[in-house]
């Protein structure tokens, strides 16, 4: 099949080795807004580069969108017009308003679109969420989720990412209501911009808090931060009345015990996102080209995108009016 690929940036770069190299895929067909970042990403993988609209019109059988985010509602509503099906990392877009549009598109064409929430496809993710659906938790109480960035992005993403709520713990959120299976009811958020300054000149915050109640009354915190020097942290802790378990607890996690002469951990800690969920994105990519052959059923549909948006603008607005928010109050 024919692949059409837009926007070679870093995870766009990362796609586009992985999709060069699966055995489904004829041709790779690649778009950047910068033209020389995708002539390399093409000169390195063996595809080819040209512009958006030479894409569309190649005839690709699915598009893969990793482009900015301001781009990605209008994208998706292309390939949907076009009878495309599209594969679109997260955030659909920025806003409730810009999501519903684009969804509006996509059902109407009656259309494929699935989102990159990676950790979906994470080992440690779907163990717990079977190991929740098992019973082996008993009634589950309190769950505990944490992302640690180990520095800052650049400070001109900032004003385009939408915060730390919808740019980082929307994975959590995600993750949240799919290991659980449970819909959170109503949150209360907090954000400190106490680090560097470009954090407050772009109205954001780089260490964020959240309690959520989840519709059986789980108890969830939700913990994020920009600046975790001591390495990239991503972790979900479950607890039940029978026993508990840890996504993301081992040699490679950046958490050194205060007891003297505990052990510290025996692995370097992961750089990133890409080093810590390679095989996660190679996976969710296989799943999509199984999706456009026929052979599976979508895993992550746009309304997901949708319902995780609906939790970190909850939280946004309860940091901002320092108050309980439900999820009621936000609809469509």
């Amino acid at each position: 099949m024919r692949i059409g690929l837009i926007g070679t940036g870093r995870i766009g770069s990362f796609h586009a080795e992985v999709l060069a190299g699966h055995p489904e895929v004829a041709e790779l067909v690649l778009a950047d807004a910068d033209p020389a970042r995708a002539a390399a990403t093409a000169a390195r993988t063996g595809a080819r580069a040209t512009t958006v609209d030479g894409l569309f019109t190649a005839a690709p059988d699915a598009v893969v969108i990793a482009s900015a985010t301001a781009a990605h509602a209008g994208l998706v509503a292309r390939a949907a017009r076009a009878g495309l099906p599209a594969f679109c990392e997260k955030p659909i877009a920025l806003d409730l308003a810009g999501t519903l549009a684009a969804l509006e598109e996509v059902e109407s064409a009656g259309t494929v679109l699935q989102i990159g929430f990676m950790r979906r496809f994470d080992a440690g993710y779907a163990a717990a969420r079977a190991l929740v659906r098992s019973g082996r938790l008993g009634r589950l109480h309190t769950v505990r989720a944490v992302t640690s960035d180990p520095a800052p992005p650049p400070a001109g993403y900032l004003p385009l990412s939408g915060g730390l709520y919808r740019d980082c713990l929307v994975h959590d959120f995600d993750a949240l209501r799919w290991v659980t299976g449970r819909e959170v009811r109503e949150v209360y958020a907090a954000g400190s911009d106490a680090g560097p300054a470009m954090f407050r000149a772009a109205g954001d915050v780089d260490t964020a808090a959240a309690l959520l109640t989840l519709d059986d009354d789980t108890l969830v915190t939700a913990t994020a931060t920009r600046c975790n020097g001591a390495g990239y942290d991503v972790r979900m802790e479950l607890a039940g009345e029978l026993d508990q378990f840890a996504v993301g607890l081992g040699d490679r996690t950046p958490l050194t015990p205060a007891e003297p002469g505990a052990p510290a951990p025996a692995g370097r800690p992961w750089s990133g996102f890409l080093e810590r969920f390679a095989p996660a994105y190679r996976a969710e990519l296989a799943a999509f080209v199984d999706v456009v052959r026929g052979e599976a059923a979508n895993p992550c549909d746009g309304r997901e995108a949708l319902h995780a948006l609906r939790v970190a603008e909850a939280c946004e607005r309860s940091r901002r009016e320092r108050r309980r928010v439900a999820l009621a109050e936000f609809t469509g």
